[in-house]
Order: structure tokens, then sequence, then C-alpha cells
């Protein structure tokens, strides 16, 4: 029983951290992980998979 309450409690500590800027800032939400959204990859001109041919 100790290691269910255990586990459960790590999980909802991993979502809280995980959510931070989702939960505690207003309009927060998660960041893009789309390619065309990271300026890093755009200027390294790393395309869409979806889009090559």
């Amino acid at each position: 029983m100790k290691l269910v309450f255990l586990t459960i409690l790590l999980l909802l500590a991993a979502v809280v951290m995980l959510g931070v800027k989702v939960l505690f800032v207003k309009n927060g939400k998660f960041p893009s992980g789309h390619v065309y959204d990271i300026p890093a990859l755009r200027k390294k001109r790393i395309d869409c998979a979806s889009n090559q041919k």
C-alpha cells in the first residue's frame, strides 16, 4: 500500500512540475513542439518530415 501511495504522489508531482506554466501563469499554455515554431530549427533549415517529398 505504501508503494501505491508513493507512486501516485510521484506521478502527481511530475504532472504539476510539467504543467507549472499552464497551471500558474495567466493565459499560460504548453510550448509548441512544432518545427516551424522553434527558431533554432528554422535557422538550421530543418523542415517537417511531412513536407519532405
